[in-house]
């Protein structure tokens, strides 16, 4: 488990949950400790696929947004500071009494302060890098994220979403680095916001387009950039994804972390989902970072790879044909 900061507060620090109501957990990471919660009575709250999928398997009722009235409700700081706020005071509109559990990595000492000035706070453990502490009331209104921001050229995001101030500078290299024509099938693995996908839909020739991406927040705001008939959308662990017939080319910008944490892993579970979905002979465009060593994982999977643009920062890789072996 990640942490056992609640448990700590509530056997040793006078932290006394309700006796009755719901339990409102929002955005538990599949390793945060929820054993001292009520299971019956606890509301998972989170828009990320592999993670509901997986609180979902263990017997929690999971759900992608809060429901009605909770009797308590658990914040799980996550990285991102625009996200946090939205969180916070979406529990304290559901629930009386808030509990914010979170890594000084991630802020939660700042958020102490802020909430300080406007709750009562009733308590505060530090432990494992981490702060825990619990509140009644307070007015958290001003903190609410707004339903879309402007991300520039037409586009919109919400708080929390990967590269939600503007277009990744990655993918717009890719974007710029695609041939005139994909294909009639093509595939967005780990689509975002829509960004790639916009994009990929002024190539010639393109009859669909699946976008699949298992953050279900950037899913909504890709439907609102990408209006296009052609595109499908998914919400679906890429690692998942299976479309009904073969793909002709997948073009994708592969995540690399979980919350703070490398893990060029799933860029490489991406390479290998997309030669699994390419038809024999299939291509996949993709950038990454420069440092991450993505280039065996292709050359297990495809027959040809070719560095064919970057910079210092990034590289953008073409593969062609999938290797038998490995579909």
């Amino acid at each position: 488990m990640s942490t056992s900061r609640l448990t700590l507060a509530v056997r040793e620090h006078g932290l006394t949950l309700p006796s009755e109501g719901r339990i409102a957990v929002f955005a538990p990471r599949l390793d945060t400790d929820l054993s001292t919660l009520d299971r019956a009575r606890v509301e998972v709250i989170q828009p990320l696929k592999p993670d509901h999928d997986g609180f979902a398997q263990a017997g929690f009722e999971t759900v992608i947004a809060e429901t009605d009235r909770y009797g308590v409700a658990v914040v799980i700081l996550p990285r991102a500071k625009a996200q946090g706020r939205d969180l916070l005071a979406r529990a304290a509109a559901c629930a009386d009494f808030v509990i914010v559990d979170g890594q000084k990595t991630d802020g939660i000492e700042s958020f102490l302060k802020e909430c300080r000035k406007r709750a009562d706070l009733s308590g505060s453990v530090s432990k494992s890098h981490g702060r825990i502490f619990w509140f009644e009331g307070g007015d958290f209104d001003d903190w609410r994220a707004p339903e879309t921001q402007d991300a520039g050229e037409g586009f919109v995001t919400r708080a929390g979403v990967f590269s939600a101030d503007g277009i990744d500078p990655a993918s717009r290299a890719l974007a710029e680095a695609l041939p005139p024509k994909l294909g009639r099938v093509l595939a967005d693995l780990g689509a975002g916001w829509g960004y790639l996908s916009s994009q990929i839909l002024k190539r010639d020739g393109v009859e669909v387009l699946h976008l699949v991406e298992a953050d279900h927040v950037a899913l909504d705001c890709a439907r609102l950039n990408v209006t296009d008939t052609r595109a499908q959308f998914h919400w679906d662990d890429v690692r998942d994804f299976k479309p009904g017939s073969r793909v002709d080319t997948v073009v994708m910008n592969p995540p690399f972390h979980t919350s703070r944490r490398a893990e060029p892993d799933l860029g490489v579970q991406f390479i290998r989902t997309a030669a699994k979905v390419l038809a024999p002979s299939g291509h996949l465009w993709m950038v990454a970072n420069r440092h991450l060593p993505y280039e065996a994982a292709l050359r297990e999977s495809f027959v040809k790879v070719d560095e064919v643009a970057g910079d210092r920062s990034f590289k953008i890789l073409h593969a062609q044909r999938p290797s038998r072996a490995k579909r």
